[in-house]
């Protein structure tokens, strides 16, 4: 019977498919695909309730070994690591970067086991206590829903990339029920060509998913802060220095994930990696237990100044004496939580920044007005800053700070902080844009050699594969061939360049046709002169794995239309400008 519904819905779609324009599927797919990404964040939220509720706190917590729930991580990442290998061949791509990636390099296919890889296995690094957030595998879910279901009804690249875009859109929608905050983030983090034509189907995706998450899931599961008190325009010098904090402790957070992460890849054995991380984990969760798992419910304690539950299953509890050890305890918890995410995704977990950015903002909110407090400043607010402060650590170690501002407005309630909310991201933004121009996705990204940029020329080259335009179909001489061999060859090539060779294939010279013609109507030279004579050295040359701008450079300023690609010293064959030109016109043309 499901079957059969199955086939029904596929002949429903394609007979819409058949009947309307392409603009008309396209918001027709965009309703689908924001649908499927709202169930998908949905699933995994539930998916993780199930095993925190029924497994974490339903068995293990009852146990008579209170401290028990330290090894849980270890299970939690084993399985990650377990599910990765032996059903996933060790490849489960995490985060934007592997958005962005094929969108640049892989004409925006993602592959389909995509759809279900990241809600099993960051279920269970979540589930089981993984200090990481779901969002980053909502967002590649719905990502790879939109991809697949493009991929399906032959839609072109920009419809494709339209689609992704918007299943990430309705998958952050569904996420936190905050749909301006989806069509934002996908707007600001994986479009980077934003157009007008984009808004609508980003709009009604995330309409779509933040619908089916209020309709299927209960709301008080979701992440809500009610406001406590209302927006006091005398405290906006306050809000100037918490955003200049919240973008150095941004840097931090950036810089410290991305040093311990890079560490961890260096181990090669996951299995050491998985205890390395495991043991690391039940260290801090023994001291700083509100790291384990999101830490969503330490922030709701944050807010509602509850904070004595932060510390209850901790052992420095009998040191917290009075205020301000309860501040550094406070503060060292703030600064751990890039470490523990870092330590969780690297030893083979799988999850996102986005939890852990919002956690350290609250801390950060909390810590700033506490002080205040603390130094005799009774009007600061601190559960508005403890909400206020999360926009600007997620608009700053995103690069994101539309999404920061409006997702705080929309899941806490209101738009009255929407003043603080955007002197404090704006600030935050601004410090990291400043020391990072790049953000740590992007940055990698260019690592891999993908180029991704929000000037559209620049976009669209960086697309452009050279590798996949090479000529090698140019005739080769050796450097000792005589001039009669020469000619010889150029009788049977179609070609007006020759590549000389050595015995290795080390690529010597080049031999131009119009730089022979006297020589090649003396007879009397045909067996007096060699190809090393007549030969001349490339005023450049290609390598393999060089990216299309510094490749547009050497054309510009070598003045030549076809260059030589070597791979080390070997000849491979020969690019040409033209072909650049014309295939970054036809991307161009496509872009409309």
């Amino acid at each position: 019977m499901n079957f059969k519904r199955i086939n029904i819905a596929e002949h429903f779609i394609n007979w819409i498919h058949a009947n309307t324009s392409e603009k008309q599927f396209l918001i027709f797919s965009s309703i689908l695909v924001g649908i499927s990404a709202g169930i998908a964040a949905v699933i995994l939220k539930l998916f993780v309730y199930f095993i925190k509720h029924n497994l974490v706190e339903g068995y293990f917590l009852t146990l008579d070994f209170k401290y028990i729930y330290l090894a849980l991580p270890l299970i939690g990442i084993g399985l990650a690591v377990l599910i990765t290998n032996y059903f996933f061949k060790g490849q489960i791509n995490r985060g934007t970067a592997n958005i962005l990636f094929s969108i640049a390099k892989k004409s925006s296919y993602l592959p389909f086991h995509q759809i279900y890889s990241h809600v099993i296995t960051s279920g269970f690094t979540v589930g089981f206590g993984g200090s990481a957030g779901l969002e980053a595998p909502i967002v590649s879910t719905g990502s790879a829903i939109g991809s697949n279901f493009a991929r399906t009804y032959k839609l072109s690249y920009k419809e494709r990339t339209m689609l992704l875009a918007a299943g990430v859109s309705g998958g952050i929608a569904g996420a936190f029920n905050a749909p301006i905050a989806g069509v934002l983030f996908a707007l600001e983090v994986i479009l980077v060509d934003i157009s007008i034509s984009a808004f609508i189907p980003l709009l009604i995706a995330s309409a779509s998913g933040a619908l089916i998450s209020k309709i299927l899931l209960d709301e008080s599961s979701l992440l809500f802060f009610r406001l406590r008190q209302p927006f006091d325009y005398h405290n906006v010098l306050f809000y100037v220095l918490l955003g200049l904090l919240a973008g150095i402790i941004s840097l931090y957070y950036v810089n410290i994930f991305d040093k311990v992460e890079r560490w961890l890849s260096k181990v090669n054995s996951s299995l050491t990696k998985w205890l390395i991380g495991g043991l690391i984990l039940a260290v801090l969760y023994s001291v700083f237990p509100s790291l384990f798992g999101e830490g969503y419910s330490s922030i709701k304690y944050l807010t509602d100044l509850n904070v004595a539950e932060l510390f209850k299953d901790s052992l420095m509890r009998g040191f917290i004496s009075n205020k301000w050890m309860l501040l550094l305890f406070v503060t060292l918890t703030m600064l751990l939580k890039s470490f523990a995410t870092a330590i969780t995704l690297g030893s083979g977990g799988n999850g996102g920044n986005f939890a852990p950015s919002l956690f350290v903002g609250a801390y950060l909110g909390f810590i700033f007005s506490f002080f205040l407090r603390l130094m005799g400043v009774e009007s600061v607010p601190v559960g508005n800053f403890t909400i206020v402060a999360m926009s600007g650590i997620l608009s700053g170690v995103f690069h994101a700070p539309l999404t920061g501002i409006f997702l705080i407005a929309e899941i806490a309630g209101g738009y009255e902080l929407i003043i603080p909310l955007m002197i404090v991201s704006s600030f935050s933004y601004l410090i990291v844009k400043y020391f990072h121009p790049d953000s740590l996705d992007v940055k990698r990204l260019k690592e891999k050699g993908a180029i991704v940029s929000e000037n559209k020329d620049t976009s669209i080259l960086g697309k452009i594969d050279a590798r996949s335009m090479i000529e090698t179909d140019f005739a080769t001489i050796h450097f000792k061939a005589t001039l009669r061999d020469i000619v010889e060859v150029i009788k049977h090539s179609r070609r007006n360049t020759f590549p000389v060779v050595n015995k290795q294939n080390k690529l010597m010279g080049v031999i131009y046709l119009d730089n022979i013609r006297e020589e090649m109507f003396n007879a009397d030279l045909y067996d007096k002169i060699t190809a090393s004579e007549v030969m001349r050295k490339p005023t450049a040359q290609i390598g393999m794995n060089e990216d299309i701008f510094s490749i547009i450079q050497k054309f510009e300023e070598s003045g030549q239309w076809n260059l030589p690609v070597v791979e080390g010293e070997t000849y491979v064959g020969f690019l040409s400008k033209s072909s650049i030109l014309d295939k970054y016109r036809s991307k161009l043309l496509s872009s409309f």
